[in-house]
């Protein structure tokens, strides 16, 4: 169905001040909603019937309430039938009293993006599934409500639906009607206790679930792990239980109290998902993404397990304790990336947590703290397309890599007490930063968390630090700021590298002496070599040296991930020719145990060249790399972690190398077997398969004959990959014109398309389109919705070999909305940055 999420009006990008000056009027207190989604598996039905009956105390005549959707049919104020006053985003009130009842019929239109009620049709079985998915603000898609976080309402959901579907929200169901006649059933939930908007969900399907129970003493929550029922053979629901017993119980002592919203917990695996997952209280959603067909790793089941403590922490961080304005939503996401990793490690069973959080979390923070849309931690959000686009890696990643900091500055058990006092404080309320210092300071008696906010939590960039061996040995820090950091000191012995030695130093200054615990001629210096503080580290060169030798040797992973991060950043920085880089990849990354490393190291590496790499060398590069992945694949042993990463790094090393097109062809097909016993499981078979087709050596008949074999979601939207993929330029611009203008394609098959055009980095093929993509950007942004238009943005932004013509596009385009010109900006500077880079290595 068409995408339908657009912004009706340009009142839908609310503002900080004007919504702060409603919550300075209004007093919330209720919201009945009725939704009436009997008609759900008619596709030709796109609009649902929705009810709100609001209740609210107010010292003004006159308010707005939020509402984006194909009508409003009748607005009741305190008993009286009024005109309709609505913009396409805001239902004008007046007349009002010190305590109102305002009752609006509406119409809503269902989602194909993935934002508001989201409807997807299996086509394994042809059955329709519904999930909401509302922050930062599209909870208004599907019923009217006040859509800010600080106007909290207890919630009372009634919902209709196809009878027997599964009909879920945040409370537990307190009532099931059936209708015999209408062939549906009416399922009414318990109130919620104060909940923003954002936060209410529902979902409705014929969804395959699980229960058990959690117990903490004499108190039983009842627990369900869902998914479509196509899916339920692949579910292994009873991994996923164990993390969610262990996490409600260490959430449980650390927090000082009950999991606070009843006695419910249900976790739902949802189709074409625009995130990882939402912390929706009592009705958890989750990407399908961690439901895995196939092989999977153990980085896989970590990161998964991970998400879930991360979405559990914010039934307190977040949920039970809200920001007032998007500005302060570090308060939450930081909080839930600390504590999902911290979780992980402690009672979830991944005692390595920390190792992967330092190459992958903030590796990502490393890379967003460095463009020049940076912000701080504690940021400027004036609307809401600003508050879209800011849940990125300073948010998270940034933000929980401080607080780490921050518990080793005041110790854990301060901490947690500040964390209990400021719960107890503030519980079904909204906060601001001043709010949290206060309560940890309270609790860290003599510390000042002030200073400490004002270096870190509001501020940019990311420091750099390296030791200088010349006497005295120093570590230099590239921007003053306060830390306390570890050193590390490595020598080769035996043939491995071996620590020999460690100092704690405090660091303030741009340049701080050390005293070594052995000869600064060691063979490898490592500042912050356990990770403990947030910056880049630069090796020096006798350390890269060593390194390139003996990086796998090292025994303990956090040094071996923060040496990796390390390279991988001097490689973005021009320090580190690719070639370089590629060696040590090509040398340690087979020997690399640690699953989360091993696959970042693959990705790095196809990245390195793609981006960084002088144009002449590439070809030579590419067919380089596919010999090291295709040698690596065959020397990994059966069954193993390494097997499946380095059979996934096949398809995109081969997308851009046919020099073993042959032996895949033959192995997709049968007629060779692939390599110690490697399971060819649908997914990797269609990355082999897009990779054949981006390189001339597949045809749109293979594609709909793997699509026969696989005909799962999944496999319709691979398919889409393979057929745009073909290298015929016809092809790429057919499929360029289809994401631009289909507005039926849903967000998943978007995301297929958009990857066919770019496969294999066919400028050659896409390079006559330059001109289109920056003439539609503005049309873009304002026809569609925000999540559309910013992976339009993102992904067809042309990687040329010039700026001239992004720079022309922002000289012309002051006017255009702020956010439309971050993602420009943003592309701009990874631009930049690779056409730097590619000029700084060296000669061959």
């Amino acid at each position: 169905m068409p995408d339908t999420t657009s912004s009706a009006s340009a009142s839908a990008n609310l503002g900080r001040d004007e919504t702060a000056d409603r919550a300075s009027h209004v007093r919330l207190e209720t919201i009945a909603v009725d939704l009436d989604l009997s008609d759900a598996r008619d596709l030709r039905r796109r609009d649902f019937p929705t009810t709100a009956v609001l209740t609210f105390g107010a010292t003004t005549g006159s308010t707005w309430i939020d509402f984006i959707g194909a009508a409003v049919d009748e607005v009741i104020v305190n008993g009286e039938p009024r005109a309709v006053d609505w913009d396409g985003a805001r239902i004008r009130v007046d007349d009002l009293q010190s305590e109102n009842v305002v009752v609006i019929r509406a119409r809503g239109l269902y989602s194909s993006s993935g934002e508001g009620l989201h409807r997807f049709r299996d086509p394994v079985d042809d059955e329709v599934y519904l999930y909401t998915q509302y922050e930062p603000a599209d909870c208004r898609r599907v019923y009217p409500c006040f859509e800010q976080p600080d106007l909290k309402a207890r919630w009372q959901f009634s919902v209709t639906a196809p009878a027997p579907w599964r009909i879920l929200s945040n409370g537990a169901q307190t009532a099931r009607e059936t209708n015999p006649d209408r062939g549906t059933d009416r399922v009414t939930f318990a109130e919620t206790p104060p909940l923003s908007s954002y936060i209410t969900a529902v979902a409705a399907g014929p969804y395959h679930r699980v229960a058990s129970t959690y117990r903490s003493g004499e108190r039983e929550i009842a627990l369900g792990v869902l998914c479509r029922a196509s899916l339920s053979p692949h579910l292994d629901a009873e991994e996923i239980l164990d993390i969610t017993r262990r996490g409600l119980a260490y959430y449980e002592d650390v927090f000082g109290g009950p999991y606070p919203w009843g006695d419910t917990y249900d976790q739902i695996f949802v189709p074409e998902y625009n995130l990882g997952a939402m912390e929706n209280p009592g009705l958890v959603t989750f990407t399908e993404a961690y439901i895995f067909r196939g092989a999977s790793t153990a980085a896989q089941h970590e990161t998964r397990a991970n998400t879930i403590l991360h979405e559990m922490a914010h039934m307190w961080f977040g949920d039970l304790v809200t920001m007032r304005w998007w500005d302060d939503l570090w308060l939450k996401e930081s909080f839930a990336d600390f504590m999902g990793t911290h979780v992980a490690a402690r009672a979830g069973g991944y005692p390595d947590a920390w190792v992967s959080f330092a190459s992958r979390r903030k590796g990502w923070a490393y890379e967003q703290d460095q463009l020049p849309t940076t912000h701080p931690v504690v940021a400027e959000i004036p609307d809401l397309e600003a508050a879209k686009l800011n849940f990125d890696g300073i948010t998270y990643a940034k933000g929980a890599s401080l607080l780490k900091q921050l518990v080793a500055f005041v110790g854990e058990e301060t901490f947690f007490r500040g964390v209990r006092d400021y719960f107890t404080a503030h519980a079904f309320g909204n906060t601001r930063l001043d709010d949290l210092l206060t309560a940890l300071e309270g609790a860290a008696a003599g510390r000042d968390l002030r200073s400490w906010s004002a270096h870190w939590l509001q501020t940019t960039g990311v420091p750099e630090i390296r030791v200088d061996r010349r006497s005295p040995v120093a570590v230099v820090q590239s921007d003053a700021r306060p830390h306390r950091l570890g050193v590390g000191f490595y020598d080769l012995e035996g043939g491995q590298l071996v620590r020999r030695g460690r100092v704690e130093v405090d660091v303030a200054g741009e340049h701080t002496a050390v005293t070594p615990p052995v000869l600064p001629d060691t063979a490898l210096i490592v500042p912050n070599d356990d990770d403990r503080t947030y910056a880049k580290i630069v090796l020096d060169d006798r350390s890269v040296a060593t390194v390139a030798r003996g990086l796998h040797t090292i025994d303990d992973a956090l040094a071996r991930s923060v040496i990796w991060a390390g390279l991988w950043n001097s490689v973005r920085d021009g320090g580190l020719p690719v070639v370089d880089y590629l060696d040590i990849v090509a040398r340690h990354a087979p020997r690399e145990p640690h699953a989360t490393l091993l696959g970042d190291a693959i990705a790095h590496a196809g990245f390195a060249i793609a981006r960084y790499s002088a144009p002449g060398e590439r070809k030579a590069l590419e067919a380089s790399w596919l010999e090291t992945v295709w040698r690596a694949l065959r020397e990994a042993p059966t069954g193993s972690d390494a097997q499946v990463a380095w059979s996934r790094a096949v398809g995109p090393a081969a997308a851009v190398c046919a020099d073993r097109a042959g032996e895949l062809t033959a192995m997709l097909a049968g007629t060779t077997p692939a390599p110690n016993g490697l399971a060819l499981d649908p997914d990797l078979r269609w990355s082999w398969l897009a990779a054949l087709a981006t390189t001339g050596n597949a045809a749109p008949s293979d594609a709909d004959r793997e699509l026969a074999a696989d005909p799962s979601s999944r496999g319709a939207s691979a398919h889409r990959t393979v057929i745009a993929a073909r290298p015929d330029a016809a092809v790429r611009q057919a499929a360029w014109m289809s994401a631009w203008t289909d507005d039926t394609l849903s967000n998943d098959h978007l995301d297929a398309t958009i990857a066919g055009i770019r496969a294999g980095g066919r400028r050659d093929l896409i390079a006559d389109l330059d001109d289109d993509y920056f003439a539609r950007l503005n049309d873009v942004w304002h026809s569609r919705s925000i999540e559309i238009a910013a992976r339009l943005v993102r992904g067809l932004f042309p990687a040329t070999d010039r700026l001239d013509d992004v720079d022309a596009w922002l000289a012309s385009h002051r006017e255009a909305p702020g956010a439309l010109r971050r993602l420009v900006i943003e592309q701009r500077d990874g631009l930049a940055r690779a056409l730097r880079v590619q000029s700084m290595q060296p000669s061959v």
